[in-house]
């Protein structure tokens, strides 16, 4: 990934199919942590930021984040992006299947006796106070769609 600075009108990042216009205060977040681990049932992560987990979320293990929380991995634990309150907050997983999700004081959990095995990283976020899970969209395809 690539960030490229022109005048406050064309900052651009660049990379993985994306040129898309950025504010540089957007690039900037030094409230994160990275996690190069899988989380298993028992164990927990709190923290004031973001978190990043390379690896998966086990059944019984928590995962809270007053920012976002993006899952390298499945996500079958429980999950609280926004701890504090930040509706805006996300979560990114490459398998979304939490027992639970929290974003800011919005709480969901996955229907009963409904199994979905997404082939697509999914993201899970508020939309008209309600939390949605959709696709991620990288951008890549409405490219590709304009470019034809």
């Amino acid at each position: 990934m690539a960030y490229s600075k022109g005048n406050s009108h064309s900052d651009i990042l660049s990379g993985f199919g994306q040129g898309l216009p950025l504010d540089q205060e957007d690039l900037v977040d030094e409230n994160t942590i990275l996690v190069q681990r899988t989380l298993r049932s028992g164990q927990s992560i709190r923290y004031n930021g973001n978190v990043v987990v390379l690896g998966d979320i086990n059944p019984g293990a928590e995962i809270s984040a007053t920012g976002n929380v993006i899952v390298m991995g499945a996500l079958r634990g429980v999950v609280h992006a926004g701890a504090g309150g930040d509706e805006k907050a996300v979560v990114l997983a490459f398998r979304l299947q939490p027992t639970q999700l929290r974003i800011s004081n919005h709480i969901t959990r996955p229907p009963d006796n409904e199994s979905l095995d997404a082939d697509h990283p999914e993201m899970a976020r508020i939309r008209d106070g309600v939390v949605t899970i959709e696709v991620f969209q990288t951008g890549l395809n409405e490219r590709v769609s304009a470019n034809k």
